[in-house]
């Protein structure tokens, strides 16, 4: 597929690639670039500036306003779809007869336009969505937010069916895989690991000084986390931990602070892969179970022991990588024997092994083309 064009509707503007869904973005175009791709990128400009850092990796980049505020939830479709409506992005797909990337369920508004029937459609999954904002539900204290989650997960859920009208499903995880075949029999829906940038294994031996947790703070699910680790793991603990993200609240900052646990808010990208590669732990705990979490592949390539629950390695293969523990007890326990075990260097050719078999970016790319050149608009 050298030297061919791509649409890809991006749901944000995907740099800088700093959480999860963009990670995936910004890799996946740049290793479209080196296979010879020619992509036009089409992404949504709300709380982002415009990136002259894509330029280079596109043919062409549009930016379109999404139209956020009070009157885009007023639809019966979801918010994050209706307020992505743009009649520009259906022109500009429209003068062209390239196959259409639609990036998340985010981007899908047009996905089942008649106008469109014979575009190649190509839908990325990240996560079920649905599910994804019914859990977001559960963790918000707000109630107008969680009431929000909530009537979004409804619509979410109903929308869903607009995939019927995508010709290829290139699904993040094995387990929403298995969702998607069994709510669309017949469709061609294929699991293709998120991108993430790590082209080897860069895992330190030896000690570290410290625990690590990550993630975007300002995610109520991500901060329940982070509660929870202070609160329930290392109440009383000597061993130091560090909490890192982006946009903390100030409750959490407060907390922290009580506490005696260090908080680095909004680190570089430099910052981050630095306490990453620094520390002895990265401890990784989620309470839902869609989608991949890229941050634990990055914690993979570049950190020493991953301690994790089963819900953050749900459909990933990776079992054989991390350290598994669920409760409270179990966590601190773990933690307390991995503190003070080197990190040795047959566990570092293990990873390289699996990672680089699995998860490596040329790999992927080169599925993702080949799928993409045998399939045909329906």
């Amino acid at each position: 597929m050298s030297g061919q064009y791509l649409n890809i509707v991006s749901f944000t503007i995907p740099f800088p690639a700093n959480y999860g869904g963009v990670i995936d973005v910004y890799y996946k175009l740049l290793a479209l670039k080196n296979h010879g791709i020619k992509v036009i990128l089409h992404c949504y400009q709300y709380d982002r500036e415009p990136a002259p850092q894509l330029e280079p990796l596109c043919e062409k980049v549009y930016y379109y306003a999404r139209n956020t505020g009070f009157t885009a939830q007023l639809s019966f479709k979801p918010y994050i779809v209706k307020s992505r409506q743009s009649s520009e992005l259906l022109r500009n797909l429209l003068s062209n007869s390239y196959p259409i990337l639609f990036e998340g369920l985010h981007s899908c508004y047009f996905l089942d336009h008649p106008a469109l029937k014979n575009h190649l459609k190509i839908y990325r999954e990240s996560n079920i969505e649905h599910q994804y904002y019914l859990n977001l539900a559960k963790s918000e204290r707000k109630l107008s937010h969680r009431i929000f989650f909530l009537i979004e997960s409804l619509k979410l859920k109903f929308f869903q069916q607009v995939l019927a009208n995508a010709d290829l499903m290139l699904v993040v995880s094995e387990q929403d895989t298995k969702y998607l075949q069994k709510k669309f029999p017949g469709k061609k829906i294929i699991y293709l690991p998120s991108f993430h940038g790590n082209t080897e294994v860069k895992s330190l031996s030896g000690i570290g000084k410290y625990v690590l947790y990550h993630g975007n703070l300002s995610v109520a699910e991500n901060e329940r986390v982070a509660e929870f680790l202070i609160r329930e793991v290392f109440e009383g603990q000597d061993i130091p931990l560090i909490i890192a993200g982006l946009n903390p609240s100030l409750q959490l900052k407060n907390l922290a602070s009580a506490k005696g646990i260090k908080l680095t808010e909004n680190p570089s990208d430099q910052e981050m892969s630095k306490l990453i590669q620094d520390a002895q732990i990265n401890l990784l705990v989620t309470f839902q179970a869609t989608g991949l979490k890229l941050k634990l592949l990055n914690t993979l390539f570049n950190g020493r022991f991953c301690l994790v629950n089963r819900q953050m390695l749900s459909g990933t293969g990776l079992e054989d990588l991390c350290v598994i523990a669920e409760s409270a007890t179990e966590i601190r326990n773990k933690v307390e024997q991995l503190f003070i075990s080197e990190f040795e260097a047959q566990l570092l050719e293990k990873r390289r092994s699996i990672l680089q078999e699995r998860y490596s970016d040329e790999v992927n790319v080169s599925k993702m083309l080949e799928l993409i050149q045998n399939t045909q608009p329906t």
